[in-house]
């Protein structure tokens, strides 16, 4: 429970449905966490559900947050929520809870499971296209789809609002959660906070042109426009991040669109697929997933073949496999075509 309206409906439903509900709150190493540990409580008492809170400072900051600055100083864009729903919540909270006597844990994510006849798990997006979660469970491994609930997956989130005032519930906003939950403040400060020191270097277009200079590639994203300082008759936007010789590779919007990419550390969500496979590929959460093919071109490498070029794909982001609303598989991005160099 976060003391949100989608955990808290949650709770509700599956009370409706006859399940015994107990309420775990994740306490992490963020600012407001006094005033939220107040707020999940307050929720639990009106709701009448029991509540324990599990501190999972260490744990966060060992796996996560440590995550989030390497990959950053590596001239990668990580995906923490990801990673977080795999180790962390559905990993050391999840273990936590059964620990202490639950069956099963759910969660408020707009994502379905289903149980397959041969007794796998699949994972599925969530009927809500506006609020589909399935994204960022992609690495979530069939021991914990097996013990997981999401009863969410088949609403939709005004649906979930009107449920909570049905309830008698009050004083939920419309706002959402934030992308990054331990960003309290912009991620330049948090980054020297933790003892990322900014680094001046170049800034090259891709044919080797020093064009200026920026003040540490952790500023820098693919695909980003602004704060490059260099004026010119059509945008210039950062291509690539070049961590080894500290420089921003910067191009025009057509360099952006890539055709092929690698992945690796890629993992199937159920069983493993004949390849060459075929199906929707996602590259971020809100990149709408388009067709393309998967194939294994070494030991640890895979190459993702779209049918159209994607713009702006950027390492350290997950590519996830689509076959229709099932999630089949998953990896990590490592490049794109390599146009520099």
């Amino acid at each position: 429970m976060s003391g949100g309206v989608d955990s808290t409906v949650s709770a509700l439903l599956l009370r409706d449905q006859g399940y015994e509900v107990h309420g775990f709150f994740m306490r992490l190493p963020v600012a407001e966490s006094t005033q939220q540990i107040r707020r999940v409580q307050e929720i639990a008492t009106t709701i009448e559900v029991p509540l324990q809170v599990v501190d999972m400072r260490e744990q966060f900051s060992k796996q996560i947050i440590h995550y989030f600055v390497e990959q950053y100083t590596q001239g990668r864009t990580p995906n923490p929520c990801v990673v977080c729903n795999r180790q962390i919540k559905f990993g050391i909270l999840h273990e936590t809870m059964l620990a202490r006597g639950m069956d099963r844990a759910a969660t408020g994510h707009y994502a379905r499971i289903a149980h397959e006849q041969q007794g796998g798990y699949t994972l599925l997006r969530g009927i809500d296209p506006k609020k589909d979660q399935s994204y960022f469970l992609c690495r979530l491994e069939q021991q914990q789809l097996a013990r997981t609930l999401f009863p969410l997956g088949t609403w939709e989130k005004q649906q979930v609002y009107n449920k909570a005032k049905a309830y008698g519930l009050v004083g939920f906003s419309g706002g959402e959660s934030q992308d990054v939950c331990f960003l309290s403040v912009g991620l330049q400060e948090f980054l020297i906070g933790q003892g990322v020191e900014e680094q001046t270097g170049e800034i090259h277009s891709l044919d080797g042109t020093m064009l200026g200079y920026h003040s540490g590639i952790c500023r820098y994203t693919v695909g980003q426009r602004r704060g490059l300082g260099l004026p010119d008759a059509t945008p210039w936007y950062v291509v690539a991040l070049d961590a080894e010789n500290n420089q921003v590779l910067v191009g025009k919007n057509d360099d952006l669109l890539k055709q092929h990419i690698i992945i690796r550390k890629f993992q199937w969500t159920g069983p493993e697929l004949r390849l060459p496979w075929r199906g929707l590929v996602q590259l971020r959460s809100r990149h709408k997933a388009a067709p393309a093919q998967l194939e294994q071109i070494a030991d640890n490498e895979w190459q993702i073949s779209f049918d159209k070029p994607q713009r702006a794909i950027t390492p350290g982001q997950f590519a996830v496999l689509y076959d229709n609303a099932r999630v089949v598989g998953s990896g990590v991005i490592q490049a794109g075509e390599p146009t520099w160099r």
